[in-house]
Order: C-alpha cells, then structure tokens, then sequence
C-alpha cells in the first residue's frame, strides 16, 4: 500500500463524513476549524515573534551600556598598553619602617633583602596592618608572598609575621 492510496483512502472518509452533515454543523464545523487554525498560527508564528521583539526592546538599554563599558575598557586598555611602564623604586628598610611607624604599627623585627621583606608585628590593630599593606600594594607594588596573622584575646588586635615581595617590574 503506497502512501497515494492511504490518503486517498483518508480523503474519501473524511469526505463521506463532511457530506452526512447538515448545512449548518458544516457551518460550525468550518468556523470551528478556522478558529483552531487561527489560534494554532497565532501561538506558533505570531506570538513567539512579539514576545522576542518585547524582550530584545526591554533588553536592548542594557545591552547598549555594556557595550559602552566594553569599549571604555578596550580604550584604556589600549591607552594603558602604550603607556610607559612605571619604574619603582627598591624599598629600604629605613623606608618600610617609617612607613610602619606612620601608621602606628611597630615591627618586632624587620630585615629587607632585595626584593623580600620580612616582619614580624606583635600586638597590632588589623585593620591598620591591612590598611597599610593596601598602601604598600597601590604605591610600592608589595605583594604578600607569606602570612601567618593569629587573633589575639583584645578585640582586633594580631600578631603577624610577614614575607613581602616588591614586584619591581624587572623582567617579570
């Protein structure tokens, strides 16, 4: 049996069936049919279609910001890349520790060799421990390589030994 003659079969059914109708059930069966048809184009074609149109125009400022973002960062980083690299200066030990003292903290011991920094601070407030190595990191490109910070019994006070490196920008 071919495909023809299966809906040549289907064909004649369904035409012996539109024919046992009355005039008027084919009338409510045609508007009937039509309403389904309409309702069927309107969920596949037409709303989807509006629904994306909606969301693209509720989307669409928000997209346009971060392409304006996106292109502020793509120009400065190509202002930052023709930019000449800073040249920072090699910190003594003279200069750590008066950095230290102005921000109230006292080192136990200090030793500065070459690009390592290495201390030891007893009984100091954390917060000004972590404000100035933030200053240290902006201004002498201080990482911390190594810290051990143990609570102390007072309220925000810690005992820290640190190893600091100065990322001087020398081949690295």
């Amino acid at each position: 049996m071919s495909i023809a003659t299966t809906f040549a079969q289907y064909r004649e059914r369904a035409t012996a069936l539109w024919l046992a109708r009355t005039e008027q059930e084919r009338r409510f069966l045609a508007a009937g049919g039509a309403v389904v048809l309409a309702a069927l184009l309107y969920l596949l074609l037409v709303d989807p279609a509006i629904e994306g149109r909606a969301q693209l125009r509720r989307q669409l400022p928000q997209l346009r910001q971060q392409a304006a973002e996106l292109q502020a960062m793509a120009q400065e980083a190509s202002t930052l890349a023709q930019a000449p690299e800073t040249h920072v200066v090699p910190l003594t030990r003279d200069t750590v520790g008066s950095s230290l003292s102005g921000r109230g903290l006292n080192p136990e011991s200090l030793s500065v060799n070459g690009e390592y920094i290495k201390l030891q601070l007893n009984n100091v407030a954390f917060a000004n421990l972590a404000t100035w190595l933030d200053e240290q990191r902006r201004a002498n490109r201080l990482l911390v390589q190594d810290a051990v910070v143990t609570s102390l019994p007072a309220a925000g006070q810690v005992d820290a030994s640190l190893t600091l490196r100065q990322n001087t920008g020398s081949g690295q």
